[in-house]
């Protein structure tokens, strides 16, 4: 008997996966924050730039100001959409949808390398990414970093620090869960099994065959059996006019010609 995985129970979600998509979730929440926090302070960003770069050749100072507004805006949004693709993916991951495991892989390292580059990027020297001396007459990017320093909050720096580590420790850890034995086993596709049919169980697709009478004069049964149809040209069981059973002593059958069975001699 094949089995229907369909009618199988629904099987239990491991703590692993669960765990996992709370990961997920956190991290698009840490994207929130840091849109609002991004254009909370972007603004200021650009007025810093402008000071910076003012008075510089090639109209220096409009161009990287905006660029820079454009740029911050940009990766932001994009980076929240991403994150809102990833709640999305954390719900299919707790059905068990292997194609959504596959594709938060994916996705999730895409944002594990572009979160931790940019962290890495502003370790390394803040603004520009880079520390020393310029040439011409443009500002280093030592210069930028102390006005941008000195023009935005104390806590920006310490908290758009702090959410990028936390976000990238949970979307990696998120990942690893989702690779562990267990949840292999659970984002595997069930396989129609075999089951040995079960006595007098119906066939599946197949009407159950109602018990058929067995026939009259059978070793061990009576001849007027329940249920078995009457032969035709022949009165009901038990009715006179039924014919004996061979052997069974009496006269000839009622309406026949043929003679009866001899009596035995008298000694």
């Amino acid at each position: 008997m094949v089995v229907d995985p369909h009618s199988t129970p629904a099987r239990s979600r491991p703590s692993v996966v669960t765990i996992s998509s709370y990961l997920l979730i956190l991290f698009a929440v840490l994207q929130v924050i840091n849109l609002i926090i991004t254009l909370a302070t972007i603004g200021t960003i650009r007025d810093v730039l402008r000071d910076a770069y003012a008075g510089t050749e090639a109209n220096a100072a409009n161009t990287i100001a905006d660029v820079t507004f454009a740029i911050g805006i940009g990766s932001a949004i994009f980076v929240l959409l991403l994150a809102i693709v990833l709640v999305v993916l954390a719900v299919l991951n707790n059905r068990g949808k292997n194609g959504s495991r596959i594709t938060t892989w994916i996705l999730g390292g895409i944002l594990v390398c572009c979160t931790g580059g940019s962290l890495i990027s502003g370790a390394a020297g803040g603004f520009g990414g880079s520390t020393g001396t310029t040439t011409g007459d443009a500002p280093s990017p030592d210069e930028i970093q102390r006005r941008l320093d000195e023009a935005l909050p104390g806590w920006f720096t310490p908290v758009s620090t702090l959410l990028g580590v936390i976000g990238v420790i949970a979307l990696i850890v998120a990942l690893i869960l989702l690779a562990l034995p267990k949840s292999n086993e659970y984002f595997r596709k069930p396989q129609a099994g075999w089951e040995p049919p079960v006595p007098g169980a119906a066939y599946p697709g197949y009407p159950s065959t109602p018990g058929y009478p067995q026939v009259p004069g059978q070793p061990g049964q009576s001849q007027a059996e329940p249920g078995y149809p009457p032969t035709p040209g022949y009165p009901p069981p038990g009715q006179p006019g039924y014919p004996p059973a061979p052997g069974q002593p009496g006269d000839q059958a009622p309406g026949s010609d043929r003679p009866g069975p001899t009596p035995p001699p008298v000694s």
